[in-house]
């Protein structure tokens, strides 16, 4: 139980750039500690995208519940939290106190490619998972379905505006479809 909540408290701390910024540390966690596989983080990954609330805080609910229960679940949810909670709880007086600062300027300045740059890492991440066989970044391992999926969808939502919940219930009905 203390590994779990370790990397969970680990993860809440340095996981800057929100709930995607959480999965090089559960890819990590894959690796280092077996609690679940690739395919089952894939499949966390996407519950977690299509469910309400932070992807983050429901990954960490959903694996500890896996590995120690409903208490793990609980408590690695709070050791994700718990990190940011208590950072915003003392910045706020010194983001008020010196919000025009050029040295705080420079700091966010600094944070926001650094935060798109964890994100992007993320979203490389899983979409090398999504689409490539075993995860292994080649042309041969390249799955044609899910590539025309993944691209189907993101012309959907992006130049035809098709509401996520909507292209949600499309993906998991084909999913069904294709596989029962």
């Amino acid at each position: 139980m203390l590994k779990l909540l370790y990397a969970f408290l680990i993860t809440g701390l340095f996981a800057v750039g929100g709930g995607l910024a959480t999965i090089p540390f559960l890819k990590n966690m894959v690796d280092k500690y077996a609690w679940f596989s690739m395919e089952e983080l894939m499949n966390m990954i996407a519950i977690s995208e299509s469910t309400p609330g932070p992807i983050g805080i429901n990954m960490a609910t959903f694996i500890g519940i896996r590995v120690e229960g409903y208490l793990g679940g609980v408590l690695t949810t709070l050791a994700l939290v718990l990190p940011s909670v208590v950072i915003i709880l003392l910045l706020i007086p010194v983001l008020e106190r010196y919000r025009k600062s050029p040295l705080m300027a420079a700091i966010f300045f600094g944070l926001r490619p650094t935060s798109v740059a964890l994100i992007t890492a993320a979203l490389l991440g899983f979409i090398q998972m999504a689409l490539f066989e075993g995860g292994v970044l080649s042309l041969g391992n390249l799955n044609l379905f899910y590539t025309g999926l993944f691209l189907a969808f993101v012309v959907l939502v992006q130049l035809k505006k098709v509401h996520p919940a909507l292209i949600i219930v499309l993906g998991a009905g084909l999913g069904m479809l294709l596989k029962l």
